[in-house]
């Protein structure tokens, strides 16, 4: 069992980061489950819409809400997210990595992806969250002091996830 974590400041920095840590673990031949996520930036909104693409193959799934121009708060459309993680835990099976593109306010609730990431962990496999600033205390207090902290370095986090799938068919 790996456990780790990134959490890089800028909007939509761990997205694109964790996109392209899937994107090289892929290249070597990682069997990946999990889920990566798209901004798509509307002229219109204030809010950009979240799709998340969930691995190896999607399929892609809308998971805000449009709730309209002047909408404020929180638009994550809680069904298309249970979709999601009911996705991700068909394709945990044969998977050597888990990526999971955000500790968010539903994992903090004990709920989203938490029940996915508990089955990868209890199978031995390699697990990488994207965590904001925000969620990182309660995400480390969920991690029970089991997550390492990865730099913002693709090649280290894909290196990390490299050693682990290593560990786990050894």
């Amino acid at each position: 069992m790996r456990l780790a974590h990134v959490s890089i400041g800028g909007r939509g920095e761990t997205d694109r980061f964790l996109a392209a840590v899937a994107g090289r673990l892929e290249a070597a031949g990682v069997r990946l489950a999990g889920t990566v996520q798209t901004n798509v930036s509307r002229a219109d909104r204030t809010r950009c819409d979240m799709d998340l693409r969930v691995l190896p193959d999607g399929p892609v799934v809308r998971i805000s809400e449009d709730r309209g121009a002047a909408a404020r708060g929180c638009m994550l459309d809680h069904g298309a997210l249970e979709q999601t993680v009911a996705e991700v835990a068909r394709r945990l099976e044969g998977a050597g990595v888990l990526i999971v593109n955000k500790f968010g306010k539903a994992e903090s609730e004990g709920r989203g992806l938490v029940p996915v990431i508990s089955e990868a962990l209890a199978r031995g496999m390699t697990v990488l969250v994207g965590v904001n600033g925000l969620n990182l205390p309660l995400y480390l207090d969920f991690a029970g002091g089991l997550s390492e902290a990865l730099p913002a370095d693709e090649a280290v986090a894909t290196g990390w996830c490299l050693a682990g799938v290593c560990d786990h068919v050894d």
